[in-house]
């Protein structure tokens, strides 16, 4: 997935902001089948946490009752996090480092899991470590492309991990998200085939005429 960003952003010119909007709400979307009133999203830095933003604008457009913890201080976001934090603090949402000071916390439907996307190499750690329980507490829980603390190729997990309900994957599925007992849904993030016929990796587009498709039922 690395390769495929990059010859994605450096080769082709589809820039990670347009990519990111695109998962953003295509995780929306999936949170919104639930029927949820209150969600409460989790995120990271980094594409993962910027999609999870992403997610918290749709939502809140919606008039979903929504509010966002972060694994770090908002001065700590950076790149295309960093841009999507502007927007969600503009819109006035809430957003806090300790999920105890919002008035929702405890009423969640559904939490969404943005922390670390596939990037994670080793335990989880810091903030976003102690953060698991207070994602798994809500009734539903939702992970963005893998949840954190699982390694995305083996399915290990060596320290605190995310169980999720479902996960909606990007682009291509992990194949750690195998050893799951959760709903596996690819999202598209529209990244033409000609990035996969560059990196010689065989590609059948899966979407026809949607955005996102299960693969698996949890």
């Amino acid at each position: 997935m690395r390769d495929v960003d990059r010859v994605t952003v450096e080769e082709v010119g589809l820039q990670l902001l347009s990519m990111m909007e695109n998962a953003g709400r295509n995780l929306a979307g999936q949170v919104l089948r639930r029927n949820a009133e209150n969600v409460v999203i989790y995120a990271g830095n980094g594409g993962n946490g910027g999609g999870g933003l992403v997610a918290a604008r749709h939502l809140s457009n919606r008039d979903i009752d929504v509010s966002v913890v972060l694994d770090r201080d908002s001065s700590d976001l950076d790149g295309v996090a960093a841009t999507q934090h502007e927007v969600v603090d503009a819109m006035n949402v809430a957003v806090t480092r300790d999920p105890a000071e919002l008035d929702a916390f405890d009423a969640a439907d559904v939490a969404v899991d943005a922390l670390v996307g596939y990037g994670l190499s080793g335990s989880l750690r810091g903030e976003a470590a102690e953060l698991v329980p207070a994602v798994e507490s809500a009734e539903t829980v939702v992970s963005l492309d893998v949840p954190s603390g699982l390694d995305a190729s083996t399915g290990e997990t060596p320290g605190p991990a995310v169980t999720p309900d479902t996960v909606v994957t990007l682009a291509l599925p992990k194949t750690g998200l195998k050893i799951l007992d959760a709903t596996i849904v690819l999202a598209d993030i529209a990244i033409p085939p000609v990035v996969y016929q560059r990196l010689d990796i065989p590609y059948r587009h899966p979407f026809a005429g949607e955005y996102c498709v299960e693969l698996r039922g949890g």
